[in-house]
């Protein structure tokens, strides 16, 4: 699978193994938020941070293509559902693995959300994305949550752990899954998947230092990087917030030094 490979390398380092990743797929489910309205000009600050790879729907990738700069991962999200919906939790194919390649895509990814009254639906989507993948030699980042009535907290080790074996089990490259709250916690996630675990950057945060907390936990615990959206091109400075973000995943930068780094550019 010397084409998947080749794909993996443009996603991940591969010096590292590890990966930073800013998905821009939010104004699918959201609307033009904060960040997102000039697709161009937020792809090019999260590149010029080293961004390794960045996410989005497959009608963006015209409105956020440089011509210019440093080259960057590019995933395709083929996965949607808008928080306008009667149910906000289920996710449906918006594009296939065969229009990604015509666009030059370097990976994919799919979100299923297992707890949810159409997880049967998007487990069944998933499962045949995979399958697609395998065939072209595509990589595959599932982003894996767990949501829905049985669901008391989607941050619990129990849920989370699940959903990231869930993505090893049925197929993708690498998972996407939330972070648990600490280093330990999280151990368990990563213990039990046998392939790249990242983590979500969820909601924006109160302090920069509270994300950098959170990468650093995470990596401790053996992720292999970092999913990082409204954390990131909602900043103030981008670009310094995923440097800093990459010096800790590809560095081995500390919280005290990445968050030195972002104040001595203010």
């Amino acid at each position: 699978m010397i084409g998947k490979q080749i794909r993996m390398e443009r996603i991940i380092n591969r010096e590292t193994r590890r990966t930073v990743v800013v998905p821009m797929d939010h104004g699918t489910t959201i609307g033009p938020i904060p960040g997102l309205e000039d697709m161009r000009d937020t792809v090019t600050r999260v590149v010029d941070g080293g961004a390794n790879a960045i996410l989005m729907h497959k009608g963006m990738v015209q409105a956020g293509h440089r011509g210019g700069g440093r080259d960057v991962g590019l995933i395709i999200h083929l996965s949607a559902g808008t928080s306008l919906s009667p149910d906000p939790n289920a996710k449906v194919p918006v594009c296939t693995v065969e229009e990604a390649i015509k666009l030059g895509a370097d990976a994919v990814s799919v979100h299923v959300n297992i707890g949810a009254s159409t997880d049967a639906a998007m487990l069944e989507d998933f499962g045949e994305v995979s399958e697609v993948c395998m065939h072209w030699g595509m990589p595959l980042l599932a982003m894996v949550y767990t949501r829905g009535p049985k669901i008391e907290s989607e941050f619990d080790v129990k849920h989370v752990k699940h959903a990231a074996r869930l993505g090893a089990e049925l197929g993708a490259d690498i998972v996407k899954v939330n972070y648990t709250g600490s280093s330990d916690s999280f151990h368990e996630v990563v213990g039990g998947c046998p392939i790249p675990v990242v983590i979500a950057g969820g909601e924006k945060v109160e302090t920069d230092e509270e994300l950098l907390q959170m990468v650093a936990g995470a990596l401790e615990a053996g992720a292999s990087g970092a999913s990082i959206g409204r954390n990131a091109f909602q900043h103030a400075d981008p670009q310094g917030m995923v440097r800093a973000i990459s010096m800790m995943v590809h560095e081995g930068a500390s919280v005290r030094e990445s968050k030195k780094f972002l104040e001595s550019r203010q």
